[in-house]
């Protein structure tokens, strides 16, 4: 386990990631702890009929690896989630890996909060996530 990063540790432009290949699995899973089961995500016949033609990964399932690089790596453990906003611009299918990365942009050292990009990519290198987080840092 990494050393657990101090609020002065951060500097802007400081990065992380995590990466994870999207199972049927993790979607299913999703599903079940959401109760979102939109067909577009889990049912092979419905999607056939769609516009991405085959199922896809829920928006947020993405999203959350976000969460995360956040949560574990930077600013890491005992930060606190303020805000997130996403912007979806590609689908996440099956078999797809992503790599969500974090940067940060700013700090407001009065108060120990840290605006960060966030964007998450597929194995082809395109951006199928982009947002931006604002964390504080206990």
């Amino acid at each position: 386990m990494q050393k657990e990063l101090m609020y002065e540790d951060i500097q802007i432009g400081d990065t992380a990631v995590f990466s994870k290949t999207i199972t049927d699995f993790d979607i299913y899973q999703f599903a079940g702890l959401t109760g979102d089961f939109n067909p577009m995500h889990i049912d092979n016949e419905f999607a056939k009929d769609t516009f991405f033609k085959e199922r896809i990964a829920h928006g947020l399932l993405t999203g959350s690896f976000i969460s995360t690089v956040l949560g574990m790596k930077l600013p890491g453990p005992n930060s606190i989630y303020l805000s997130q906003n996403f912007k979806f611009l590609a689908p996440v299918k099956i078999g797809d890996t992503v790599k969500a990365t974090v940067e940060v942009v700013e700090k407001r050292d009065d108060k120990k909060i840290i605006k960060l990009i966030t964007q998450v990519y597929n194995q082809r290198m395109e951006m199928v996530v982009n947002g931006e987080a604002v964390v504080m840092k206990k």
